[in-house]
């Protein structure tokens, strides 16, 4: 009895930790799901959907709107590398067209696909509740002569091979100066948002020491003045000259008055 009771508190645990996992939209890329890519993928379009697919991979593995797609074990993870790491998506939150994918497409499907439609997208409605169905209702209804174009391929990551491929911390500064392209899709929008960083131009040495010498025009104005008194005479030779004219003026002065009384 108290086996059993263990057993179960387990079994709660576990699910209200899948439970936590779920609840979130794209998480952080932390996850490996034994994904293990020594290249790029080959990747083809899906005829009418902005969606690419691996066809020589044992993976249901996509390419939507600027990030990875995975379906494994009922979730889905999403990535801005080919080969990870993974983020876990909520299913409230795979974009629409990510879902739209028809069942032919999926190279691995799940034991519950078999006997739906491969031309037609698996049954989500029927998989995950009625609750998912409510939250995403109409979710497999659109206009298919008007689907977006797909999103261009970061094919700059094929010389990221191997070796060669970057560590986590490196990920986000080398996708944002290679990868212009801006998601469509708000959720994967606000993945990159939150997660793709975009790395700045740094500030050169010489940037950081011209800054303090820029000079705002109240600066200038009261720094003016002091280039027109370099103009001028300084120092004892310029207050002693207009002494020695005026002293040469008294002179003249008292000579010309004592003239005047020697005439007398």
């Amino acid at each position: 009895m108290r086996y059993a009771l263990f057993v179960l508190w387990m079994l709660l645990c576990s699910a209200t930790s899948v439970f936590a996992q779920v609840s979130i939209g794209i998480g952080l890329p932390s996850v490996s799901i034994g994904i293990n890519l020594p290249l790029f993928p080959e990747l083809v379009r899906v005829p009418g959907y902005p969606v690419y697919y691996a066809p020589r991979m044992d993976s249901n593995y996509f390419f939507y709107d600027g990030l990875y797609w995975v379906y494994q074990g009922d979730n889905w993870y999403a990535s801005s590398w080919y080969n990870g790491p993974w983020g876990l998506v909520a299913p409230q939150v795979v974009p629409l067209f990510v879902l739209r994918i028809p069942v032919r497409y999926y190279r691995v499907p799940p034991p519950y696909f078999h006997g739906w439609r491969r031309d037609a997208p698996p049954r989500w409605g029927e998989h995950w509740g009625r609750g998912w169905e409510q939250q995403r209702s109409g979710w497999d209804k659109w206009n298919r002569s008007s689907a977006p174009a797909p999103a261009p391929l970061p094919v700059y990551q094929r010389k990221y091979a191997g070796d060669r491929y970057p560590r986590v911390e490196q990920q986000p500064a080398l996708h944002g100066n290679n990868y212009r392209y801006q998601p469509r899709d708000t959720e994967v929008r606000k993945h990159y948002q939150e997660h793709a960083v975009r790395k700045a131009p740094a500030p050169s040495p010489r940037g950081q020491q011209a800054a303090p010498q820029g000079r705002s025009p109240a600066q200038q104005d009261r720094q003016a003045p002091r280039s027109v008194q370099k103009d001028m005479p300084q120092g004892k030779g310029a207050s002693q000259e207009p002494r020695r004219g005026q002293g040469q003026d008294k002179d003249r002065d008292r000579g010309e008055e004592r003239g005047q009384e020697r005439k007398r």
